[in-house]
C-alpha cells in the first residue's frame, strides 16, 4: 500500500454493481508502466473486510485478500465471492463465509 497514492473514497459503495449501504471503499492508484495499478480497500461499518487489486482498465480485480478475526488471508487470484442476502458477506479462500 505504501507505493499507492489515495485516489478517492466512497461511502455506501457499490460492489460488482450492487450498492451496499455501510460499505466504504477507499481506492488507491500508482503508475505501472503504461498502465495504472489500483487497489480498493473495503470496510463495512468501520471494520476491514477485503482488499482487491488490479488495473483501472480491467473490469474485474486480479487478486484479493479477505480480513477475518485472524487477520488478512493470503492474497488469492481473482475477485472475492460476496453475497448480500443478510448484509454483506465475503467468502475466504478456505470457503468460510464471513459476515461483515
Amino acid at each position: 500500500m505504501s507505493t499507492y497514492a489515495p485516489h478517492r473514497s466512497t461511502p455506501d459503495a457499490d460492489f460488482e454493481g450492487t450498492i451496499v449501504p455501510g460499505l466504504r471503499a477507499d481506492f488507491y492508484r500508482r503508475p505501472d508502466g503504461d498502465r495504472i495499478a489500483s487497489v480498493g480497500r473495503y470496510s463495512y461499518r468501520g471494520r476491514d473486510v477485503l482488499m482487491a487489486w488490479g488495473y483501472v482498465d480491467e473490469k474485474h480485480c486480479r487478486q484479493h485478500a479477505v480480513h477475518s478475526a485472524r487477520g488478512w488471508t493470503e492474497v488469492t487470484d481473482g475477485c472475492p465471492e460476496v453475497r448480500f442476502d443478510n448484509g454483506f458477506e465475503v467468502r475466504t479462500p478456505d470457503g468460510e463465509w464471513l459476515r461483515a
